[in-house]
């Protein structure tokens, strides 16, 4: 995949012999072995340009760069008609150009969050209106609670005097997890993907060594044990052996993948959660049962009809797929990789679709709904996201439309089901939020294609985002854009929150840096979750959370899932650079569950409202006074 640097010139290259080209690529390999997910890639990436010209290598980041037409062109763009930030003094931008040379790929830091963008603490206009829309949940509970009228305590008791009873988002779609968690499962490779299934009933994640692992969640927790290993295993390191990989989750199915290119980057479930589709950098999609003892794989091939390949090279088409989707009727999967997307049909057993699609890879693609298979979503290196209508898709393959905005590469699109709306996380440090009703046409695309805003020499897997020039594409069509997270290092994705219990009204993100953000549709950021003070896994996630505890070394959270009908999210983080990785679980932890008594609690709230005590309840005997009422997520005042 692509990693925005820019084309080496003749200068820039150096000629080796052939014995030497072989010795370097061993030590690249064996750097790789010990480094995280970039620094393989570029090992590969290395190999492959060096023997497109002529067995020279391209000098690793620190040599001169050439500079691209395109971003010349961007340079030279009236800063008037670009939303861009204001130039500060010319020694900081080359202070800032330095650190970028400073950073290699093989000693590579923890991510830095990006300090360019300044906390959004007052509610955006444009995210307002969204909220009270009708779109994201129930209007009259978004009204209440923004006028203070709404308590947990009042919402519940009401449930109790009304004749009609209270929606159950009334009640929770105020309750947002607010812990750094507790450790329940821990595993010997990053993870790559942990996601719920659709009724939350279990959660699968799937690793870099080819393994998928379904986990209960419906079973009460156990004392940590270790997980049963597969009887068959086939590994990328010779001599590596299983070792103690400890979960309080009951296991259900441990699923060996088929090898690919380099990890399992992507994995979805069936609408009934009965079959799981995954992609491994390689041409075929597998797919397997969850639930059952079945071993049996299915494969389904994207390439084009050709010879036979070896296992676990690529296919005579020389792609490798970075994302799947199961469509709504279970009977489709999307699928994306290179510069293209796919789809397949299960009845028919072949290839359907077949779409040049971007300039670069498609790191990511969905459907754009729940209810029909029309629409796909595609989103790519090349920093645009592409809307696809297979009713209107004639020979010439021309997109609906383009969503634009981002200035680097995009890492994950998610969407929220309705037809309408989606999100997407870049590698600008940008989560934005799309309206397909307001995507740019593909003659305006057409237009700035070949113009980019990006950072000049930028890649996201240093674990370091320069400072930018422009904050957003010219032509930028997104409804609402979120910051405070680090896209940084690996492909970090993003979601929404469960329709059935919150309608949708929170965007949650992965982070490089190790801190989970949850925003408010108005921009707000209403939640971090530190994963670096993730309590062990003796620890009850349900328990008080000791107030003493450090913490650790910060970790790198890929992937995040919210669960269905509860306040928990679960999410991955990779340990180290070395491998590894630790599922931790995230909890709403009311009063009663919060270390301290409930007592001293109500006296503090007491006395901060003694100046406002003239003002008396006009509710039934037994509700809390307006100004008493407890906060649910009183992190939210401090941000």
């Amino acid at each position: 995949m692509s990693h925005n640097t820019d084309s080496p010139t003749e200068g820039n290259r150096r000629g080796l012999g052939i014995m030497e080209l072989l010795q370097t690529i061993m030590q690249m390999r064996a750097f790789g072995n010990d480094q995280g997910e970039g620094d393989d890639e570029s090992a590969r990436e290395l190999f492959h340009q060096s023997l497109s010209s002529g067995f020279r290598l391209v000098r690793l980041p620190g040599d001169d760069t050439a500079t691209t037409p395109h971003q010349d062109n961007a340079r030279n763009v009236e800063d008037r008609d670009l939303r861009s930030w204001n130039d500060e003094e010319e020694d900081e931008e080359e202070e800032e150009e330095d650190d970028l040379q400073s950073y290699s790929y093989w000693r590579r830091p923890h991510a830095k969050t990006p300090k360019w963008f300044p906390p959004v603490t007052t509610p955006q206009e444009a995210g307002k209106r969204l909220l009270v829309s009708g779109e994201f949940g129930r209007i009259g509970s978004e009204t209440r609670s923004r006028k203070g009228g709404t308590s947990f305590a009042k919402a519940i008791l009401s449930r109790q005097i009304k004749h009609r009873q209270t929606p159950m988002q009334d009640i929770t779609n105020a309750i947002v997890p607010n812990t750094n968690g507790t450790a329940v499962a821990s595993l010997t490779d990053n993870i790559y993907c942990g996601q719920y299934s659709a009724n939350s009933s279990f959660y699968y994640t799937c690793c870099k060594d080819f393994r998928l692992h379904i986990f209960d969640t419906t079973a009460p927790p156990t004392n940590p044990r270790q997980t049963p290993q597969p009887t068959e295993r086939h590994h990328r390191r010779p001599g590596w052996a299983p070792a103690d990989e400890p979960t309080t989750m009951k296991v259900i199915k441990i699923i060996q993948g088929s090898s690919g290119g380099w990890t399992i980057t992507d994995a979805h479930l069936s609408p009934d959660n009965e079959r799981i589709i995954y992609s491994s950098i390689d041409s075929t999609v597998h797919m397997a049962t969850t639930l059952d003892s079945s071993t049996t794989q299915i494969p389904l091939s994207f390439a084009d009809p050709g010879p036979t390949r070896r296992p676990g090279f690529m296919s005579t088409d020389n792609f490798g797929i970075w994302s799947c989707k199961f469509s709504a009727d279970g009977n489709e999967v999307v699928a994306g990789g290179d510069g293209k997307i796919f789809v397949y049909d299960l009845l028919a057993h072949r290839r359907t679709v077949k779409i040049d699609a971007h300039q670069d890879d498609v790191n990511s693609c969905c459907w754009a709904d729940t209810a029909s298979g029309n629409v796909l979503i595609s989103a790519s290196d090349d920093a645009f996201l592409k809307v696809w209508d297979r009713r209107s898709l004639g020979p010439s393959q021309t997109p609906s439309g383009v969503l634009i905005g981002h200035t680097e590469g995009i890492t994950n699109v998610s969407a929220k089901g309705d037809g309408r709306y989606v999100i997407s996380n870049g590698k600008d440090q940008a989560l934005r939020l799309w309206d397909l009703r307001k995507m740019r046409t593909n003659t305006e695309h057409e237009a700035v294609v070949n113009v980019g805003y990006g950072i000049r020499g930028y890649d996201y897997r240093y674990g370091h985002y320069p400072k930018p020039k422009y904050l957003a594409h010219p032509l930028d069509c997104s409804v609402m854009t979120y910051r405070g997270h680090a896209v940084l290092q690996t492909l970090i994705r993003c979601h929404f929150s469960p329709t059935e219990t919150t309608g949708g009204q929170y965007i949650y993100s992965g982070s490089a840096d190790g801190r989970i953000h949850i925003w408010s549709l108005d921009g707000r950021v209403v939640q971090v979750l530190d994963r670096s003070k993730t309590l062990p896994m003796a620890f009850d996630p349900s328990g008080p959370e000791p107030s003493d505890f450090k913490g650790s070394k910060p970790v790198c959270v890929r992937d995040v899932s919210w669960h269905s009908k509860e306040p928990v999210l679960l999410s991955v983080g990779w340990s180290s650079g070395h491998g590894g990785s630790v599922v931790a679980r995230h909890e709403w932890k009311g009063l009663l569950k919060m270390a301290g008594a409930l007592e001293d609690l109500v006296e503090k709230r007491r006395l901060e409202g003694q100046e406002r005590s003239a003002r008396q309840s006009r509710c039934s005997p037994g509700l809390l006074d307006s100004d008493d009422e407890f906060v649910l997520d009183s992190d939210e005042d401090d941000e």
